[in-house]
């Protein structure tokens, strides 16, 4: 090669290999990309005045080769394009390639292919071998360590209603009137009583008689008029219920000055004064001041005598009725036979009561189906697709979602995780965006993220405490192996990756047995391990041990 390159000029060749450097060296695979920085040296006097030399990287792999970005450089005297040498003083030698990673390219060598003449005159020059392998640690970050999220339903089986009457009384009294007991509010609540009482789906949650007096008079007198509307209104709900033949207990409480009620009533009104009243309140706790007061107000209080008072003399009647829903058996069984019979939420919640993974896809199509605006079907089917390895089908469904809800939380996060695994980093960044307040595992996503992208201090502060393969990742790309050693003994359910990842973390820490000893833990979950093993740069100075062999051949 010196003889060949030394025709480009007098003095000798104008770059060896000794002078070039690869950074890094082996190749490391970043975000899906193998970037290098090509380093060297021209010497002095040594590039010809009128020589061009076109310089390519060039991967080399399983037969094939890549080729990169070719970089000319050319003499002082060349009228061409390129980067001008100095004869006299040479000068740096830099270039950048980057290729795209595919799984061939494990086992890689770099090389640098030059085409160059002298003048009119072709030169050959031997390709030069410039880094040696390419590290895959990065790859073994799975985006599916971060678990997808449900929308879930909002089925309640029990749902309370309540309904009220109210029994005005005249002022200073608690006789019960006919013309109030035959109200349409008074009809409206006993007809709601039997119903609750005799309905198959209802049944009564509580009653209640509340007594009220309005804030005038004095605190015993009023004290004494809620007791007795309270009590005589007891009474007749008792009769009531005796009537109808219909078990219930009654709860009882008094209010002997209603002043939530009067002020409710004064902010709701039109009477004159209306903010010095509410003024008033504000300012006096005590209820006689209060009183005083207000009554100072000359103009004004015949108008709250009138209009405002008599309804807080009052009892109340409150029911609260249990609407009791279909049981887990009536939901499954309509999920399967007659699905349009089902609200959303109890068709999402049917989804829930089988753990067969056919069975909840085939429910969550139904309610795309049935209810195609609600963006929950297609988010959940979606997850049932990603769960099955179809992420393409899965990304289809959670677009669907976010063209109906685009800033949900929930949706937008499981769409960045299958952005993750398709290898679309931007596109997961912009979702992931996007999901704060999801709760999936958002921590873990977004560490995944920056690890894949090659931000390795980021990717430490969004894990956090977070303990999962990914994490452990990270910190082996970050040469923390003492944190890598804790986070991987603290996995809870350690698979194959959690023993391979030991191994690279006894190989480069020079631990001999470690790497036996997890590599063997690791073939033996998963025989694909082996493969990735005998290929992987982490574990060359092994690819020569017959122990190590054995494990992986």
């Amino acid at each position: 090669m010196i003889v060949a390159v030394a025709m480009l000029s007098s003095c000798g060749a104008p770059i060896a290999p000794d002078q070039i450097k690869c950074n890094p060296n082996p190749m490391t695979v970043v975000g899906g990309k193998v970037n290098v920085e090509i380093t060297g040296t021209f010497p002095q006097k040594k590039f010809a005045k009128n020589a061009v030399v076109i310089v390519t990287p060039v991967l080399k792999y399983n037969g094939q080769e890549t080729l990169g970005e070719p970089v000319t450089y050319i003499g002082e005297k060349v009228k061409e394009n390129g980067k001008t040498v100095s004869y006299k003083q040479g000068g740096t030698y830099t270039q950048n390639a980057s290729f795209d990673y595919i799984p061939e390219m494990a086992q890689s060598e770099l090389w640098l292919r030059f085409e160059a003449r002298k003048g009119k005159k072709a030169v050959e020059i031997p390709e030069i071998k410039v880094a040696d392998g390419i590290n895959t640690t990065s790859l073994l970050v799975n985006p599916k360590e971060a678990r997808t999220q449900i929308t879930p339903d909002k089925f309640q089986r029990i749902i309370q209603e309540t309904q009220e009457a109210d029994i005005l009384f005249l002022i200073q009294q608690a006789e019960l009137r006919q013309s109030q007991l035959t109200s349409q509010e008074m009809k409206d609540l006993k007809a709601a009583i039997v119903e609750a009482d005799k309905a198959e789906n209802k049944e009564i949650h509580s009653l209640e008689v509340a007594g009220y007096a309005s804030p005038d008079g004095t605190q015993e007198l009023n004290e004494r008029l809620a007791k007795n509307r309270q009590t005589n209104t007891e009474n007749y709900l008792k009769r009531v219920l005796r009537q109808s033949k219909v078990k219930a207990g009654i709860d009882t409480d008094i209010t002997a000055e209603d002043w939530d009620g009067f002020k409710k009533a004064v902010e709701q009104s039109n009477v004159q004064e209306k903010d010095m009243i509410l003024r008033i309140l504000s300012m006096y706790n005590d209820p006689e001041e209060r009183e005083a007061q207000i009554k100072n107000l000359s103009a004004v209080y015949q108008t709250i005598a009138t209009d405002i008072l008599p309804a807080l003399r009052r009892s109340r009647l409150i029911l609260t009725t249990d609407i009791i829903g279909k049981s887990d058996e009536e939901i499954s069984a309509l999920a399967k036979n007659d699905p349009a019979a089902l609200s959303v939420d109890e068709l999402l919640y049917a989804a829930t009561l089988t753990s067969n993974p056919a069975e909840k896809m085939a429910i969550y199509e139904k309610v795309t189906n049935i209810y195609k605006d609600d963006y929950r079907g297609w988010n959940n089917l979606g997850m049932c697709y990603f769960a099955q390895n179809n992420v393409e089908q899965a990304r289809r469904c959670y677009d669907k979602a976010l063209a109906i809800a685009p800033n949900n939380a929930d949706v937008n996060y499981n769409a960045g995780v299958a952005a993750m695994v398709d290898g679309d980093l931007k596109k997961a960044e912009t979702y992931l965006g996007k999901a704060a307040g999801t709760e999936g595992d958002l921590a873990t996503a977004m560490g995944t993220l920056y690890t894949m992208k090659g931000e390795y201090n980021r990717a430490k502060g969004s894990y956090g405490k977070t303990v999962n393969n990914n994490t452990a990742v990270q910190q082996i790309l970050n040469e923390d192996y003492a944190g890598a050693r804790k986070t991987l003994a603290a996995i809870e359910n350690p698979n194959a990756t959690t023993a391979y990842l030991c191994a690279i973390v006894a190989a480069r820490t020079n631990d001999r047995d470690g790497v036996y000893s997890n590599m063997q833990k690791a073939v033996n979950m998963d025989a694909a391990m082996k493969a990735r093993a005998a290929k992987d740069i982490e574990f060359a100075k092994y690819m020569e041990d017959s122990q190590f062999l054995a494990i992986v051949k």
